[in-house]
């Protein structure tokens, strides 16, 4: 009989179920696991104090308009002072909220009325004016070299609070400009690169026990995962192995865990109802924001959600008209997600990070479009030591240029990881001859924002 008629599992499976020597060796081999470290995502002390245990990063794929959104503008439509592009102001009405007195559109009426906890940067510049690069820039802080993610790099350094899911989440339902490298852990340990969610019915695959006696795959997992380390000995800078073993423990252990925290039939009809969501549904972002609350009351470190990923995105160079169905879609499920932590008394410790790639330009494309504008466009963040109720930066009248206090993705990395209790400038990894770390050589605190 050859390998591929009688494989590993195979092998294994028997071994536990009927070998007489199997206990005996069994015992041998957990007696030698006994000594082992703790695992690579065992919770790790911060540099200091956090304000923040976990992050939800919110991605809107495609570029939003931040003349249209976040930093309206109410120039009239005409001419540049160069006479050349012809000008097209905010598309959409936009109004003063009640309690801050910050002006957001009518496309997100929702986010209005939450300002109270949300802080917006208007000055942020991006890496790139590409999608892919612009996209991968924000994510891993290099635009033109493939790099660790953030969710990757706040994995390696502070591990998570649940070994029973994996540290790193991406809700996704379909990739964004940058495909797998935003949420990939490229040099650092494999076991810190995010593990994809696909909004559905079966949103991790196989996660159903393919047997019902749980002891037996027990058995097999504790056989495993000790013939794997006797091989790990002397491969100790082997990451894809050490990633695998890690793989099998977890995979086996979000068996039990992963379906509870997909299983929405034991949220009331009145937190249902704050999302926007119908019972039963699964696959939009309603879906999404409260399964991110999910995996953050469970200890995931850091969650992220991609909106949309599919065409037709955020990317609006025919009709920015396509703004409004999608911004129906996330600005209440947005809302909703921090009343849901704010109400759980989660806000203070979760960090609720929404941002695009780049904004639009001032000057329309085609009949009512507007093409990529890197120098300037709006984020916003929420909870986890942010000052909420802010505005942090400006742009110019026509939202083509920053004017005041310009903010970059290093910034923005460093500042994260500050409200997590890391400082970005010691948190390295060495690589082919030198320390890397996610904001480079860059990086200095949106001090302001602050709480």
């Amino acid at each position: 009989m050859n390998r591929h008629q009688f494989p590993r599992r195979t092998a294994l499976r028997s071994m536990v179920a009927g070998s007489l020597l199997m206990p005996g060796i069994l015992s041998e081999l957990l007696a030698e696991d006994q000594s082992r470290p703790a695992g690579p995502l065992t919770p790790k002390a911060p540099h200091f104090p956090a304000k923040a245990k976990r992050v939800i990063l919110v991605f809107a794929t495609g570029g939003v308009s931040h003349i249209d959104t976040f930093d309206p503008k109410s120039s009239k439509n005409g001419r540049d002072g160069k006479g050349k592009e012809k000008l097209m102001g905010s598309v959409f009405p936009y109004r003063k909220d009640r309690k801050c007195g910050i002006e957001v559109s009518d496309l997100f009426p929702h986010l209005r009325d939450s300002l109270e906890d949300i802080c917006i940067i208007r000055s942020m510049k991006s890496a790139h004016f590409d999608h892919t690069e612009a996209t991968v820039g924000l994510h891993t802080g290099s635009a033109t070299f493939t790099r660790p993610s953030m969710g990757s790099w706040l994995s390696y350094g502070l591990g998570t609070f649940n070994q029973d899911l994996p540290s790193f989440i991406v809700i996704a339902p379909h990739l964004p400009y940058g495909g797998t490298q935003v949420y990939a852990s490229d040099f650092l340990p494999a076991y810190h690169q995010g593990t994809r969610v696909i909004p559905g019915s079966d949103p991790i695959a196989n996660l159903t026990p393919r047997t019902p006696r749980r002891s037996v795959q027990e058995l097999e997992l504790q056989l495993s995962t000790s013939l794997s380390r006797r091989h790990q000995a002397g491969r100790e800078d082997d990451s894809q192995l050490a990633a695998r073993i890690k793989s099998f423990e977890t995979a086996f252990h979000m068996q039990t865990a992963g379906p509870e925290v997909f299983d929405l039939s034991k949220e009331d009809d009145k937190t249902l109802s704050l999302y926007g969501l119908k019972r039963g549904e699964t696959q939009n972002f309603a879906w999404q924001c409260l399964i991110a609350r999910r995996l953050a009351e469970r200890g995931v470190r850091f969650i992220e959600l991609v909106d949309t990923g599919s065409r037709p995105n955020w990317d609006s160079h025919g009709d920015m008209k396509q703004h409004e169905p999608l911004a129906r879609a996330a600005d209440q499920p947005l809302a909703a997600l921090i009343a849901d932590l704010k109400r759980t008394n989660m806000l203070d410790e979760t960090l609720v990070v929404w941002a695009t790639e780049f904004g639009r330009t001032p000057h329309r494309e085609g009949k009512l479009g507007r093409g990529h504008h890197g120098n300037c466009f709006s984020i916003w963040l929420a909870g986890g030591g942010i000052k909420g109720g802010i505005v942090h930066g400006a742009t110019d009248d026509i939202g083509k240029e920053i004017t005041r206090d310009q903010v970059d993705v290093h910034d923005l990395h460093a500042t994260i990881l500050h409200l997590m209790g890391i400082d970005h400038t010691r948190l390295t990894y060495r690589h082919a001859g030198r320390d890397f770390r996610l904001t480079d050589v860059h990086g200095r605190l949106i001090e302001p924002i602050l709480a």
